[in-house]
């Protein structure tokens, strides 16, 4: 991939994230989620790039939705694979409350899993506890062996769980293992991206979430150094006859890093859309509007938190071509 290619995701979280904070607070997520998809594929059309959607919301029919196998960009350029998720976060937008974003992710084409939408269970952390964790391990287990990777006693660490009625249990076995716990109400990509800064102060993702957030997960944690597991949860036998179709026939198997995102490149850019521990959301005044992001790439080992201004009379539309 080239690397001016960075900056210009940048670009498209940017105007994904302007155009659904719009919509904070107002209690309309699908207003929001659709602001959102039409900003980020104006402006991802304008690109130099053979892109294809692997990871989207939903199937052609179900357009306006950037959906699985849309061609995306010019038509000129790197054939890429692109994971988007306009925003993360939906309700989180809806409420007004934090850690929404838009995100999204990009290798060559044929580095990226494409995941069924379905559930999967995860395990996230970043750097200095990768290669310690295992997601077929017990909570305990993974708990302690974060605390040993961080120098930190169990009682200090703190895992991120989606507030869910299905994790009633896991939420038990942290608590009993004398953890701390930061229950979410959505937003599982910016969890995962946490635990690799130290600022954030969340040192391991536990639970059951989408897959394809999975994808968008591992791309960043590639980027910054950490570590993802993860294990289909297919509810009925319509998922398992999907998996099947994709020719994974093993429930049980565990998909690694490298199964989510291969090869030497990949890039990852999100922009907040509401305040968040790691990024800050979207600021309105007047005709202008700042804007936070961070943006990696694998291959060079870069990572950059971008603060963008924007003066939104000069680009109405949220596109500069």
């Amino acid at each position: 991939m080239e690397r001016s290619l960075t900056l210009e995701l940048v670009r498209v979280t940017e105007a994904a994230a302007l155009a659904s904070a719009r919509w904070m607070g107002r209690g309309k997520q699908d207003s929001a989620d659709g602001a959102a998809t039409t900003a980020m594929r104006a402006v991802l059309d304008t690109i130099p790039m053979e892109g294809s959607v692997v990871i989207g919301e939903g199937e052609m029919d179900e357009a306006p939705m950037l959906y699985i196998g849309e061609e995306l960009g010019t038509g000129k350029g790197p054939k890429v694979d692109v994971a988007v998720d306009p925003l993360e976060g939906t309700k989180i937008v809806a409420q007004g409350t934090w850690n929404a974003l838009s995100v999204i992710a990009m290798a060559d084409e044929g580095h990226l899993l494409h995941a069924p939408d379905m559930y999967m269970k995860k395990i996230a952390v970043g750097p200095e506890a990768v290669g310690k964790v295992d997601i077929n391990a017990s909570t305990i287990e993974n708990l302690k062996a974060v605390a040993k990777a961080k120098n930190k006693d169990v009682e200090d660490l703190m895992a991120i769980v989606l507030d869910r009625p299905r994790h009633e249990d896991l939420i038990r076995e942290i608590r009993e293992a004398g953890a701390r716990i930061r229950l979410i109400p959505d937003g599982d990509v910016a969890a995962a991206i946490n635990t690799a800064f130290d600022e954030t102060g969340v040192d391991i993702l536990l639970g059951i979430g989408g897959a394809p957030e999975g994808v968008l997960a591992a791309t960043a944690l590639k980027c910054l150094g950490g570590e993802i597991q993860g294990k289909l949860v297919p509810k009925n036998d319509d998922e398992i006859a999907r998996c099947q179709r994709m020719g994974i026939e093993d429930m049980d198997k565990v998909f690694y890093m490298d199964d989510f995102c291969s090869g030497d490149d990949a890039i990852f850019a999100a922009t907040g859309v509401t305040d968040g521990e790691l990024l800050k959301g979207v600021q309105f005044k007047g005709s202008k509007a700042t804007t936070q992001s961070i943006v990696m790439r694998y291959k060079s080992g870069t990572v950059r938190f971008v603060d963008g201004q924007h003066r939104l009379k000069q680009k109405p539309n949220l596109v500069m071509k």
